[in-house]
């Protein structure tokens, strides 16, 4: 079984990691309501999507 000859060090490890942190989510603006939206998804506030009416919203919420 392979078994490191050295420690690696702090730099060296924290090197390896610096591709692991999380990006982050950006937001757009939704074309038609003008609230903040996730790209690549319905409007939760207004329900569309590329303009079309996907999802019902209730304004009883």
């Amino acid at each position: 079984m392979a078994v490191p000859k050295k420690k690696t060090s702090k730099s060296k490890r924290n090197m390896r990691r610096s591709h692991d942190a999380l990006s982050r989510t950006f937001a757009i603006i939704c074309p038609s309501c003008g609230e903040p939206m996730l790209r690549h998804r319905a409007c939760p506030s207004c329900g569309e999507y590329r303009g079309k009416k996907v999802l019902d919203v209730s304004e009883a919420l």
